[in-house]
C-alpha cells in the first residue's frame, strides 16, 4: 500500500484578513533555524525584530525575520 503524504501550504505572512501573521518563538526559531533559547536571547539583547501581546507573549513577523535574515546572509561561493 502506497501512502502519500499531503504537503501543507506554505507560510505565507498575511493571513486572509491582510494582516501580518504573528508566530511564536518556537515557530520563528524553526525559521531562523536557531534554538529557541538564542531566540530569547536576542529578545533580551533587543537585536530581533519583535513585539509583545499583552505584556508578556512574544511575538514576530515572518517578512520582518526574513527581512532581519537577510543582514547576515554571506555569499561564499566561488564567482565563474
Amino acid at each position: 500500500m502506497n501512502l502519500v503524504e499531503e504537503s501543507k501550504p506554505a507560510v505565507s505572512p498575511r493571513d486572509q484578513s491582510g494582516f501580518v501573521e504573528a508566530v511564536d518563538v518556537k515557530t520563528a526559531a524553526r525559521f531562523l533555524g536557531v534554538s529557541p533559547s538564542l531566540v530569547y536571547a536576542y529578545v533580551e539583547r533587543k537585536q530581533i525584530p519583535h513585539f509583545r501581546i499583552m505584556g508578556r507573549s512574544i511575538r514576530f513577523s515572518i517578512a520582518d525575520l526574513e527581512r532581519w535574515r537577510q543582514k547576515f546572509f554571506v555569499n561564499g561561493g566561488i564567482n565563474k
